[in-house]
């Protein structure tokens, strides 16, 4: 017969002896399923493939968040810049630039008329989804506007 481990006082009844055998019975379960949960590969792949999926989106809306500001403040040092060009811009070249724009939106206004007469309905639509994705973003647009009308003036002046 075995002997009682040296830790554990040894029954003196048959209920406290009962009671140690469930409580042995009990420790034994937990371990079996521990080991039991060691041994299965595929739920610890999936937890392992969770905790990556999860650790990935964190860093995507890290990195798309940091983008957005990024991109904030870029439009508004264009916004800043265009201003600057057009406060600098003599009153001749903002007349001549009025002018400019008066004829241009009069050459677009009969564009986009002999472009409604003659273009196929698929294009038309196409060009509808640019225009409104150029009205959107507005401010961008002529923030590049005004820059390139800068670049051109420096450039210009230069020579």
């Amino acid at each position: 017969m075995t002997q009682p481990p040296h830790d554990e006082p040894t029954a003196a009844s048959p209920e406290e002896l009962r009671e140690q055998v469930e409580q042995t019975r009990a420790e034994l379960g937990e371990t079996v399923e521990a080991l039991a949960a060691r041994t299965d590969v595929k739920a610890r792949a999936q937890e392992k493939a969770t905790a990556a999926k999860e650790q990935a989106t964190a860093k995507a809306t890290a990195v798309k968040d940091q983008a957005a500001a990024k991109a904030g403040e870029l439009k508004t040092r264009a916004a800043d810049l265009a201003h600057q060009a057009q406060d600098q811009l003599p009153a001749p070249v903002k007349d001549k630039a009025a002018v400019a724009a008066e004829q241009a939106r009069t050459k677009a206004a009969q564009a986009g008329r002999l472009w409604h007469d003659k273009a196929p309905e698929p294009v038309q639509q196409t060009s509808a989804r640019v225009g409104r994705a150029t009205r959107d973003h507005r401010g961008l647009v002529l923030a590049a506007a005004g820059t390139a009308v800068l670049v051109w003036l420096v450039r210009r002046r230069k020579r």
